[in-house]
């Protein structure tokens, strides 16, 4: 069996499932195609095939439906079909940032005008104004046709009817040659087959001016559902606008300026006070607040200084920064943000799954429908025929399935989208709707419930002052990596306690750290060290004992042998722990901490925020808790790190990983929360229950508005152009309550 490819394009004008559908049908039929995935939310459509599928059959095959298609960049694609591999959308620039796109900005415009000129499509993108666009167009076209017939009408009556069927026809003639394209490319049951059915149906039956008012309607809706739909797939790739076009390298101690989607992995970046900040990196000179709402949404400038990593599109504040680049444009945080989200768009919920199945059976059945009221009545109840066949071809518009194919995923694609924005990544509708089910969170620990890096919380003095204290512990730990030295000497430059160098300093495995210090002997010890050389009294272990209790850890300092004073460090909860675990008690969800620390650190942090837990817990330790909470009846959501977690993480409902913009927090789990905090979490359950509310009540206006129509049209209250209203106002309508979503702050 041939080896098989893939190949990605994108599509402009889908603006419903009901075009996914037709694409996906079609080009389904193209041989040596093994898979197709079609995406209204990002407008692609991605491709499996062997190497003797026809790539130019299926670019035909969707440019014939009416839609424009072009590869994107990168693909091995024919470069003689109309030249449509070049033309990448720039209009979406912020599509992939790793694509060449700003470079062609200008040729690739062009060549989509190119591309509606060869193919003619009614659905082409909207690359301006609504007005600019071929859908636009036709359908001023279509309403100026419908006012000229009604003014010929009224001063030529004997030519009236004509003057609306040539209004129709201006707007009828592209939704035929779709209907007629899809049909035969095996979606017989298309809007646009109802849709002409109805409207030849209505000037057989002397219902001109209706048809030419339904087919007008129709177009105004489908504009509206376009502008919509752009809307929703717009709010998350807005973000790679955010990274600058541009960046300032440092090459031979002079700088230049270069596009930044050119800078490799290792180079040097100048970043000015007020610049958006080009690349992923590391600071390795300077110390500025850097604003990271655009990429995180915390409202808060974060102070960052040498070694602190940095993203693209944040904010320097205040100070020239000098920057490793961390990362290539199509890897960095924002290019991976939306790469996920697409592809979580293109993952369907549960609920959309089954609206799509019930949408195959659901058309041919409104047809069905729809011919029987037309046939029987007249033939067995004495109807009169154009009564009937009338409100036959009523039924037929107000059957569409478009309101409610897309009221599910356009209020998904609208939540992803929002929760992305707010740095609430989930991987897809199915995480979307299950988050929503939540009613237990398991979370670890260390830096998940805490900081993750122990601080100073006490320092104990026998004799020496604090900053005395303070500075020769600071003054021992010079050098040292390991986390309680970094605790020690971050409180020491907090303090502005002077840390001079020391002389002769010497590790004692497993021990602590000794050394000279102004003709002084200091030694920093761990408690069980200092209890061997006896240098402990008892008031100074009971003291030890207390501050142990509080799960803190204690280094004890000696003075030429004698306790000068203890330092007690511990990891603290962070900030809005506290306050992320009580609205999750106020959502009815309960929370629970799994740790693999000691019991009394963890009764400690436990006791201060509330929280159920377990202590000294092995990954497969946490792996089993989760499961018999599962057994228990909990729908449970597992919060940590993604890699000591991990087994735990894979056996919850959900997992979620904690970080901010790292490769883990990005690429393991079902969701990530990249701010880090606690209260994300309750953030995420109530997007998820706010997007089920959303989905119900779409779902409710799509089948409500149908029904009463359904039944105002068959006792002869309601016609064709309210018919058309109700597919088209109620696809609106759902599509405008979705993009309320977008609105979440989270």
């Amino acid at each position: 069996m041939a080896e098989a490819s893939e190949t990605r394009y994108r599509v402009g004008g889908m603006d419903c499932a009901a075009c996914a559908s037709k694409i996906d049908t079609a080009v389904r039929r193209v041989a040596g195609v093994a898979d197709v995935t079609v995406s209204v939310a990002t407008g692609t459509m991605t491709i499996r095939h062997d190497a003797s599928s026809d790539l130019k059959a299926v670019q035909k095959k969707v440019t014939g439906l009416g839609y424009s298609v072009w590869p994107f960049a990168g693909n091995a694609v024919p470069s003689d079909e109309h030249g449509l591999h070049d033309h990448a959308d720039h209009d979406h620039d912020h599509d992939h940032a790793g694509h060449d796109y700003a470079r062609h900005d200008r040729d690739h415009r062009h060549g989509e005008r190119e591309i509606e000129k060869l193919h003619g499509q009614d659905h082409a993108t909207m690359t301006g104004s609504w007005w600019q666009s071929r859908k636009g167009r036709l359908t001023i076209f279509s309403g100026a046709a419908l006012v000229a017939a009604y003014a010929i009408g009224h001063l030529v009556p004997a030519i009236a009817s004509y003057a609306f069927i040539v209004a129709m026809l201006v707007g009828l003639l592209p939704i035929a040659r779709r209907a007629v394209m899809a049909a035969f490319s095996g979606t017989p049951f298309s809007i646009e087959m109802l849709m002409t059915i109805a409207a030849v149906g209505a000037v057989i039956i002397n219902a001109g001016e209706e048809a030419a008012t339904v087919v007008f309607l129709f177009l105004v809706g489908e504009l509206l559902e376009g502008v919509a739909a752009g809307k929703a797939r717009e709010s998350i790739q807005s973000l790679t606008a955010l990274v600058p076009k541009t960046a300032l390298l440092e090459d031979n101690g002079q700088m230049r300026e270069m596009p930044a989607e050119s800078l490799a992995v290792g180079a040097i970046i100048i970043v000015r006070p007020g610049d958006r900040i080009s690349a992923d990196g590391v600071i390795i000179s300077g110390e500025s607040a850097i604003d990271e709402a655009p990429v995180t949404g915390e409202s808060t400038p974060l102070r960052k200084g040498v070694d602190a990593v940095v993203y693209a599109g944040t904010v320097n504040g205040d100070a020239v920064l000098r920057v490793r680049v961390t990362a290539a444009a199509a890897d960095n945080t924002i290019a991976r943000v939306v790469k996920l989200v697409e592809e979580a768009q293109e993952s369907k919920a549960p609920t959309e799954r089954f609206i799509d199945r019930f949408s195959r059976y659901y058309t041919p059945s409104v047809v069905v429908v729809a011919a029987l009221v037309a046939v029987v009545p007249p033939l067995f109840l004495g109807g009169a025929w154009g009564e009937w066949i009338y409100k036959g071809l009523a039924i037929l518009l107000i059957g569409c399935p478009c309101a409610l194919v897309i009221s599910t995923p356009a209020a998904i694609a609208a939540s992803l989208s929002a929760g992305a924005r707010r740095g609430l990544l989930m991987k897809g509708g199915a995480v979307l709707e299950t988050l929503g089910k939540v009613t237990m969170v398991a979370f670890d620990k260390t830096g998940t419930l805490t900081e993750g890096k122990p601080r100073v919380t006490d320092i104990v003095s026998f004799g020496l002052g604090e900053a005395q204290l303070l500075s020769r512990a600071a003054v021992l730990e010079q050098g040292s990596s390991h986390p309680l030295a970094l605790a020690i000497l971050n409180r020491a430059r907090m303090d502005g306690v002077p840390v001079p160098p020391a002389l002769e300093l010497e590790a004692l495995p497993g021990k602590g750290v000794t050394g000279e210090v102004g003709g002084e002997t200091v030694d920093l010890l761990s408690p069980p060290a200092a209890r061997e050389r006896g240098a402990l009294n008892a008031g100074q272990e009971a003291r030890i004992a207390g501050l142990n209790d509080e799960g803190k850890s204690v280094s004890v300092l000696l003075v030429n042998g004698l306790v000068a004073g203890l330092i007690a460090m511990r990891d603290e909860p962070r900030e809005d722990a506290e306050a992320g675990l009580s609205a999750l008690k106020s959502a009815g969800v309960k929370a629970m901490m799994l740790t693999g620390d000691n019991k009394r650190t963890a009764a400690a942090v436990a006791d201060m925020l509330g929280i159920d837990w377990r202590g000294e817990m092995m990954p497969e330790d946490k792996q089993r808790v989760v499961g018999e909470l599962k057994r228990k009846g909990f729908v449970v959501a597992k919060v940590g790190d993604g890699i000591n977690d991990a087994p735990a993480l894979a056996a919850a409902d959900i997992g979620i990983a904690m970080g901010g913009g790292t490769d883990v927090a990005l690429e393991t789990a079902d969701a990530a929360a990249l701010h880090g905090r606690v209260g994300d979490v309750a953030r995420m359950i109530a997007l998820s229950q706010r997007t089920m509310r959303n989905i119900v009540a779409n779902i409710t206006i799509a089948l409500g508005l149908k029904a009463v129509f359904l039944v105002t049209t068959i006792i002869g209250i309601t016609g064709l152009w309210p018919a058309i209203l109700a597919d088209t106002g109620a696809t609106v309508l759902v599509t405008m309550n979705a993009l309320r979503l977008l609105r979440i702050k989270a």
